[in-house]
This record gives C-alpha cells, structure tokens and sequence, in this order.
C-alpha cells in the first residue's frame, strides 16, 4: 500500500517539496492574439492605452519615491504601541550595512528609485519582477540589475521545489542558466501558476485591445478616405481594364481627408450603396470611456488621480489621494518589503539574520488630523500621569518621544526679620514688588511654564 500524503510530507527531508508543483505552462489566448509572448503582450499594453501608461507610470514613481531604512529587529521584548512610524518606534536604525549600500546604488547605472521605477512597472503590467545579482568574488550580491520578465523562465525541482532560472538573451540565441540565489524574484501570485505572477493587465487585456482597435479604425476613416466603406453596383460585368479605371479614378477623387464630402459622379448605371455602420453608430466615444473605467477598476484608481475632473471637489479629491495611498501604493509597498526582508537580507549570511528593511510610509499631508491626534494624545497622557502612572511608560504607551522633565527650582530662602530684604520679602507677598520676582515663586510652586524673556 502506498505511503499517505502526510506520511509523504512528514518523511521528506527539510525543504524538500513534498509533491509536484507544476511548471510555467498557462498561456493567455488574448495575450498571444495581440503577439509575441503573454509577457511581451502585456508589457505592450503600456503603450497602447493611455489610461494604462498614465496608471503604471504613476504607482511606479509612487512605489519608488519612499525612502528606505534598516533596523535592528526588537529582542529584548519591548512593544511599539503605536500603528504609525511617527511615535514610539523601538527599533534601532542601523545606517552602515552592505544590504542598504546595494539597494541604495544598485548598479553603475540605475539609481534605487530608478530600480523600483522599472520594477513596479514590471510587476503592474506582467505580475512578475526579476533582478539578476552579481556577486563578484564575494559570498553575497554586489549589484542588482532589473531585466524583462519575458526573457526569464523557471526551472522546476521535483525535490526543492525550484532548480534555478535560464535567461533568454534579446537576439533569442542564448539561454543562460542563473542559480537560485542569482535570481531576486517579486510577483503577485498567479492562481494557475506558482512559479508566476499576475498582474491586473491580464484581466483588462481584452478591453485595452478593444479600445486600441477603436483608435485605430478612427485614425483609418481619416487616412482612407474620410468615411467608411461601400459597395458600388454595376449592371453586368466590367472588363479588368474597366475596373481598374474605376478603382484608379475613385482613390484619385475620394480617397484621403482633403478629399472628404465631394461629391461622386457614377457612369454607366453604377449605383453607392453603405454597407457599414457610422462612427456615431459604433459610439467609439463611450466605447472608451467604458474601457477607461474598466482599467481603472482592475487598478483600484480613483479617476481623480488621473486629471479626471468632471465631478471633483476638494473633498473626494483629497479623498482620492488618501485611497491611492493606503489602497494602492502601501500594499505594493508592503509586497517589497517582505520580498527584500525574505529572500534578499538572507543573500548577506549572517549579517542579514537581525536586521529588517522598512519604508517611510507615504501618507498624504493632513495638518488637521496631526493637530487632532498630538491634542488627543496630550490629554491621555495628562490623565495617566495624574492617575499615578510613571510618566515615561505613559509616553510610551500613547506613542510620543520620551521628553525629559524640567527640574524644578530649589525652594527660595526666607530672610530673617532683621535681614535688609525682609520688607521686600514682605512686599512681595502682599502683591507688591518685582513681577519678575513674583513669577519666580510661581515657578518653584510649579503653577507656571519657564518664561525666558521679560516684560
């Protein structure tokens, strides 16, 4: 009897698969109608519809501009009460470490913001993102180097699971083998594939054609001839030489925009007959507005973050910036960060086991809702500390800085009854004398704030 697949898994060696997993081997059909491979096809789409180019191109230079810090991971058990990176972070910033060099300047030629530009790209239009890593004569990556994700192909492993990558070159003549740990590989998950990536062009493949085919048969009514096609009827047949003439003559007259609305004057008992449908008929028009919408919906934009201003006000605009940010750009965010913290920081050996990369969280400027949360904060802290909770464990907990108090003064000195200063003393007390003064005893009864001018 055979073995159960628990008793299967159970019995593997460590990081071993325990049954196949498949292989790269789902093709789009709308993909490979507009040419090329599924990748190809869907990186073309970039350039093909505007609305595309104007949503890719801006979650890339989005997903890029966060500036990225490395930090040593907690272990002595402390907590960060605080869901924002404003507050009480715990962590400490290591600023020197090679992971952080790398990632700072990839390569001779690419900056890190141009890397994750190209990359993001990558992953909106294909799913899927590749780096290949040099590492030169040392045990970790020295450089990082973005490519195509149409030119890289997995190769699986029956027993762990993926044996390496081959590199197909631009020309298609060489296939270049690439291990594990030469490949940095990102995707969103593909359902049918779990050595690739899917990304929301996939789904909207079919829309964007249809409105570049509309473009397109736009463009050719005014290239051809201004309006569309025909049918002319002649009685009987025509010599070759007669059709000929005829076609010849006709192109001459009608065809091209100069040539548009003249009027046709048919020999011989030829009779026009329309045979296809207007361009108001087809209403293009909202043909392309409906496969803008469709796009944006697979991308989870707001229209306003397109220029779209038909029905914007300032509040759903600011609110579509909001969304674009929490909804669009942290998630993308998030994705790089695991991919980096996962697979790239163990690349560097030990040196990689303690630290973590973040990102600067990119939430839109609310100037209202700072002063709202620092006045709320302030309260619970002047509740917490006049309930007889320590102070600092207080500050902690509400999420601000630990600040140091102000010592206080050391108690003034009563003059003896015969001391000169007695009657000053006394006058003081009477609500007479120097303010200065006055404001000093208030001071060390702890009723007033340092003052450190004068009046």
């Amino acid at each position: 009897m055979g073995r159960s697949l628990i008793g299967k898994v159970f019995g593997q060696p460590k990081n071993q698969v325990p049954v196949p997993m498949g292989g790269s081997s789902f093709y789009s059909q709308a993909a490979l109608a507009m040419g090329g491979s599924d990748d190809e096809a869907y990186m073309r789409a970039y350039g093909s519809m505007g609305t595309v180019f104007s949503i890719v191109s801006l979650y890339a230079t989005a997903t890029a501009a966060p500036e990225w810090h490395m930090y040593r991971k907690q272990k002595d058990g402390r907590v960060r009460y605080t869901t924002r990176d404003e507050g009480s972070d715990q962590r400490v910033e290591v600023v020197q470490h090679q992971a952080l060099n790398v990632l700072s300047n990839p390569n001779p030629f690419y900056s890190r913001f141009k890397l994750f530009e190209a990359s993001q790209q990558h992953v909106d239009l294909t799913g899927k993102s590749y780096w290949v890593m040099d590492y030169g004569p040392v045990n970790f990556p020295l450089s990082l180097w973005p490519v195509r994700p149409d030119r890289m192909a997995p190769v699986p492993d029956k027993e762990k699971y993926l044996k390496g990558w081959v590199y197909t070159s631009p020309d298609g003549r060489e296939k270049i083998p690439l291990g594990v740990k030469e490949v940095f590989f990102n995707s969103m998950p593909d359902p049918l594939d779990s050595y690739g990536g899917t990304g929301p062009v996939q789904s909207v493949l079919t829309d964007i054609g249809a409105a570049k085919y509309a473009a397109e048969w736009n463009r050719n009514i005014f290239t051809n001839s201004a309006e569309p096609g025909g049918v002319v009827e002649v009685p009987g047949n025509l010599t070759d030489d007669e059709f000929t003439e005829m076609q010849d003559r006709w192109r001459e007259t009608h065809r091209g925009v100069s040539r548009a609305h003249r009027v046709a004057f048919l020999e011989g008992g030829a009779k026009w007959v329309q045979t296809q449908l207007s361009p108001k008929d087809m209403d293009f028009v909202n043909l392309r507005d409906v496969s803008r919408d469709v796009v944006r919906e697979a991308y989870r934009m707001h229209k306003v973050m397109l220029g779209v201003s038909d029905d914007v006000n300032r509040a759903n605009a600011q609110t579509g910036e909001e969304v674009f940010s929490s909804w669009g750009v942290v998630p993308r965010l998030d994705r790089w960060k695991d991919a980096l913290n996962h697979w790239f920081l163990p690349l560097f050996g030990s040196a990689g086991e303690d630290v973590e990369f973040d990102y600067i969280r990119p939430v839109p400027a609310n100037r209202e809702q700072d002063a709202a949360e620092l006045t709320a904060k302030s309260q619970a802290v002047l509740v917490l500390t006049q309930a007889g909770y320590d102070p600092h464990a207080v500050l902690e907990v509400v999420g601000l800085p630990d600040m140091a108090t102000v010592p206080e003064p050391p108690p003034a000195a009563v003059p003896a009854p015969g001391d000169p200063g007695a009657g000053e003393q006394a006058a003081e007390s009477q609500g007479g004398g120097d303010m200065e003064a006055r404001v000093r005893v208030m001071l060390g009864n702890g009723h007033l704030p340092v003052l450190t001018g004068r009046r």
